[in-house]
């Protein structure tokens, strides 16, 4: 019941032409977006689990929450899609959400690198699984394992491919 008061409350907080944007990506495929809300809700809830202290803030659990995010909203739209349309609409997605709440610049750039590690993590093991045949689990302790190396982002012009990155406090 929290998770819809806080959709609800960030719904509400919209413009009407950022609520246009939103109805543009959610309305021509409405299963995708059922599933990316699903993936949004699961996985902020394993980051909370995983690291209640920063995944919320700019630390490595909100590393660990935007590239699960990503891994998530594909494995969902996967079981009813091909990759290439999941894959467009994730990365739709994702990069609408930092459109429709801004961040500052290098929060938003360490948002997308994160959103990015975590599509490129997904693909990589497509080649491998079927991909009816994912789980969450496969995801969360391999990204887990990462935020073990991940890297302090402390410019725009800082390049860490592969890596996750966050912000020191």
């Amino acid at each position: 019941m929290r998770n819809f008061k806080i959709i609800f409350t960030t719904l509400r907080s919209l413009s009407f032409g950022k609520m246009m944007k939103l109805l543009k990506l959610t309305l021509p495929h409405p299963l995708f977006s059922i599933l990316g809300l699903y993936a949004t809700l699961r996985s902020f809830s394993l980051a909370q689990k995983h690291f209640p202290k920063t995944h919320s803030n700019n630390g490595v659990g909100n590393a660990f929450r935007h590239s699960l995010w990503t891994c998530l909203i594909m494995m969902y739209c996967c079981k009813i899609s091909s990759p290439e349309k999941a894959l467009d609409y994730c990365k739709k997605m994702t990069d609408l959400h930092e459109e429709l709440f801004p961040n500052k610049p290098l929060e938003t750039k360490m948002d997308l690198h994160n959103n990015q590690v975590g599509l490129d993590y997904f693909m990589q093991m497509l080649s491998g699984v079927h991909r009816q045949f994912f789980e969450t689990n496969f995801f969360v302790d391999e990204l887990k394992s990462k935020t073990k190396t991940a890297k302090v982002l402390k410019t725009l012009n800082d390049d860490f491919k592969g890596d996750l990155v966050y912000l020191e406090k």
